[in-house]
């Protein structure tokens, strides 16, 4: 394997998933350090990338590394449930053959202390867009308490979620991340293989960045446009998004959109966009999770289009 700053989840299997595409475009919606944009290129040799991140820094350092495929590649900043719409309307549908999103925060920006993602972090962050207005330092010290209490309950599924919130605002305010881990850890679910404030951080980030929103946005716009002939492949690292990405795939691929209590169908039963080509997940492999541990809670569910 080529020698990339940190090691892509899934990236064989990524790989394999669209290996046959022979020509068009492939979309990456969260190209980050380039690495899965990099294998997909070299893998298939006679397709273009359009590539899409709202960090500036992976912007800058994937311009210089996939600088090397020139014309073929296209980078874009933004947030991608934008960014695609755009897209969407620039290019011809059916050069589109296929899509890539792998959800969440990067490993580089979970190692980079000063982006206030990492249990030791020093400031309070967790922007993947540098500029955004919103900060985990204005969700912690400024949210109300039935602010906290919504968040920990739907983004982090704690139990616990009006004590954790409670303890949030007694004593606040925080101004580092590892002062916030080190002070709610002992109310966090203590766990052998995560860190005890994992969903903790997890609640905030996905606020701050609006993940399942942007999820979310990239799945409706993906449906209203509908591709001709695209696999799309999304990888997921909770269960929250993961249940977002099988419930829509299921959806798309039902002919019948009549609702339940329907006698008979008068939808037309034509509303099928393709089918689903993972039943259930696709996981890393033993291989994997020896190189890359934070590939355990990776999963990828792919959906073929068929109009």
């Amino acid at each position: 394997m080529q020698d990339i700053p940190h090691i892509p989840v899934l990236y064989r299997e990524v790989i394999e998933i669209f290996k046959d595409t022979q020509s068009g475009v492939i979309i990456d919606c969260t190209m980050g350090y380039g690495g899965h944009s990099s294998l997909i290129l070299e893998s298939n040799p006679n397709v273009k990338l359009i590539a899409i991140d709202q960090d500036q820094t992976a912007i800058d350092f994937s311009t210089k590394r996939l600088g090397k495929f020139g014309d073929r590649v296209i980078i874009k900043k933004g947030r991608f449930s934008s960014v695609i719409k755009e897209i969407l309307q620039e290019f011809d549908l059916g050069e589109i053959k296929g899509l890539l999103a792998d959800i969440g925060v990067s490993s580089l920006q979970l190692d980079q202390k000063e982006r206030g993602f990492s249990f030791e972090s020093d400031n309070l962050d967790m922007r993947m867009d540098k500029d955004a207005p919103l900060s985990a330092m204005n969700v912690v010290n400024d949210y109300s308490l039935g602010e906290l209490e919504r968040i920990l309950l739907e983004y982090g599924e704690l139990r616990n979620y009006k004590k954790i919130a409670s303890q949030i605002i007694n004593n606040r305010p925080f101004s580092s991340a590892k002062e916030l881990s080190d002070a709610l850890k002992k109310d966090m679910p203590q766990g052998k293989k995560i860190h005890p404030a994992t969903l903790l951080f997890q609640a905030i980030r996905i606020e701050v960045n609006d993940e399942l929103g942007e999820l979310k946005g990239l799945l409706k716009a993906l449906e209203e446009a509908k591709l001709p002939q695209a696999k799309i492949a999304i990888i997921s690292f909770h269960s929250l998004e993961d249940r977002i990405v099988k419930q829509t795939f299921s959806e798309w691929s039902k002919s019948c959109v009549c609702p339940n209590e329907a006698m008979r169908c008068v939808c037309g039963n034509n509303h099928e966009l393709g089918k689903v080509l993972t039943r259930k997940p696709m996981m890393a492999k033993d291989e994997e999770l020896k190189e890359n541990v934070r590939s355990r809670s990776a999963k990828m569910r792919v959906f073929k289009m068929d109009l």
